[in-house]
């Protein structure tokens, strides 16, 4: 059965930041940065304007929040990569994997990133947000398993030790799922599969 208590008041204002962001998350893609207007993300909570501005100050920094928190799912997977055990290139693998798990499974990534393709041209800022809060760590991260691989003599010392190439893939993914994955889905499994084989066929010694 599932639990009907009502929540305490504590408890709805610990969650209202949340719910504050998840709702700009929704009018951002829906209405554009311009366009989206504090009211209307306040009346998709149920609360007035003034209470948004109780928990963020401008609509730019709404902004930069909403980005952090749709962040999350990233810091999950970075987290997880980093307890991965075995072999550089196991670890690699899973890691790819990883990727492509999060793509598929986590829809507001997908929708904020054609909301940074939309919107970046007019405001640059937002696409380095993203860059900073996606691409970045997961570049880092993916970097600095490559780099393990090399001290350890698993990977080479070479061009294709760098993690920008190694990632495009799955973000190639992410644009074919955005632009053609009801009308030209792609094989998720087949994808990945060629994906690790071109990456271990660069990069193993």
């Amino acid at each position: 059965m599932p639990d009907t208590k009502k929540l305490t008041r504590a408890e709805q204002k610990a969650r209202r930041p949340a719910e504050i962001l998840d709702a700009a998350f929704e009018e951002f893609v829906d209405s554009g940065y311009v366009a989206t207007r504090v009211e209307d993300i306040a009346s998709r909570v149920g609360v007035t304007k003034g209470t948004v501005y109780v928990y963020f100050e401008t609509k730019e920094q709404l902004f930069e929040a909403m980005i952090g928190h749709i962040s999350e799912p990233l810091e999950g997977l970075l987290a997880s990569a980093n307890e991965l055990k075995g072999t550089a290139t196991e670890r690699l693998e899973k890691t790819i994997e990883l990727i492509y798990d999060l793509v598929v499974r986590d829809r507001r990534l997908r929708e904020l990133m054609r909301f940074i393709i939309a919107e970046g041209s007019r405001f640059p800022q937002i696409v380095d947000r993203h860059h900073e809060a996606f691409i970045d760590p997961l570049d880092w991260q993916m970097q600095s398993l490559i780099d393990d691989g090399v001290r350890l003599g698993e990977f080479r010392s070479a061009p294709a030790a760098f993690s920008d190439a190694v990632v495009a893939p799955a973000i190639t993914f992410l644009f074919f799922k955005l632009l053609f994955d009801e009308r030209r889905p792609l094989d998720r499994d087949a994808y990945v599969k060629a994906h690790v084989d071109l990456v271990l066929h660069g990069l193993l010694a």
